[in-house]
């Protein structure tokens, strides 16, 4: 599955950040990729499963760091994947690597709270 394919996922960028994920109303999981970045791929359906099983209650998107490097910069992305998980525009969580869809379940289940 390529990444440029996934459906339900947003794409964030430097310019649209802070409206999308630090404004957001709802929680939001950001997945800080590469198109170069094997474990990337590997994480990218696991993202699009958790989009679609959250559609409407949290935000999930992604950051190319390629393309992005201010939003990369500020959170001090230094490993990718690394994905964040925000609630009222702060870090409440970050889960660098590839890990397993119950690791992020895990995750959403303490921001949904």
């Amino acid at each position: 599955m390529s990444v440029d394919t996934l459906q339900h996922i947003d794409h964030f960028t430097d310019a649209n950040f802070n409206v999308e994920v630090l404004e957001s109303h709802q929680p939001v999981l950001v997945d800080f990729w590469a198109p170069w970045c094997g474990p990337c791929h590997v994480l990218a359906p696991t993202i699009e499963k958790l989009a679609i099983q959250y559609d409407g209650s949290v935000k999930v998107g992604k950051v190319n760091v390629d393309e992005n490097p201010e939003a990369a910069g500020t959170y001090r992305i230094l490993s990718i994947p690394t994905v964040l998980l925000f609630k009222d525009g702060q870090v409440v969580d970050r889960i660098i690597g590839a890990h397993p869809l119950q690791r992020y379940e895990q995750a959403l289940a303490k921001v949904k709270e």
